[in-house]
């Protein structure tokens, strides 16, 4: 059994972040000694880890929740992952042509602008602060 200080230094999380997990019910209840501490099994070590690489693979909590859900389910199958992941691969790909979208509006801006001098007449701040049209909000709704 291991103490949650052993586990985060495991896992490289800080303690707050056990908790966080255990109150977020993505990590079960630890066991408790008669002082009450929390003692946690290999197996919380390994769903630890599990939350993290889903995080490093921008998988929300919400997301980590259904996939430990499949991960624990007898049965699963490696469709149903595959499915969640595809999905989060599609919003990754919608994300960065937005991200490609807002890089050249700005690049051009930041271009034009020598940052020197007053805020009048700074193509940056006459671009953020223009009249936007109708047509401009429609990608954001």
């Amino acid at each position: 059994m291991l103490s949650i200080g052993q586990v985060a230094k495991r896992v490289g999380v800080g303690v707050d972040t056990i908790r966080f997990y255990e109150k977020q019910s993505l990590l079960g209840k630890p066991s408790r000694t008669p002082g009450g501490y929390r003692t946690y099994d290999e197996s919380a070590v390994r769903i630890l880890q599990f939350i993290l690489q889903a995080k490093h693979l921008g998988f929300t909590l919400r997301e980590i929740k259904q996939l430990l859900r499949l991960h624990r389910g007898t049965q699963s199958t490696r469709g149903d992952f595959r499915t969640i992941a595809r999905e989060k691969l599609a919003d990754i790909q919608a994300k960065i042509v937005a991200l490609k979208r807002m890089r050249d509006v700005l690049l051009p801006l930041v271009a034009r602008c020598d940052g020197v001098g007053p805020l009048a007449g700074c193509p940056i701040v006459e671009a953020l602060t223009k009249d936007l049209t109708p047509e401009c909000h429609k990608s954001e709704e």
